[in-house]
């Protein structure tokens, strides 16, 4: 038996003992996940305007 055909056996294995999440769980965590990116962009936007605006502030000095 080849190495390769081996490897998938071992993958298709593993991937029966993967407790896969439920409908409910999976949505939960992807509203999760896109509050918290929507968040920080928000957040890392206001932030990089502060900065630039400070700058510009000060260079015009």
């Amino acid at each position: 038996m080849s190495r390769i055909t081996q490897f998938f056996r071992n993958v298709r294995s593993e991937m029966s003992k993967v407790s896969w999440p439920k409908r409910k769980e999976l949505t939960t965590y992807t509203i999760t996940v896109v509050t918290t990116v929507i968040f920080l962009a928000l957040f890392f936007s206001v932030v990089d305007l502060g900065i630039s605006t400070l700058l510009r502030w000060v260079l015009a000095l």
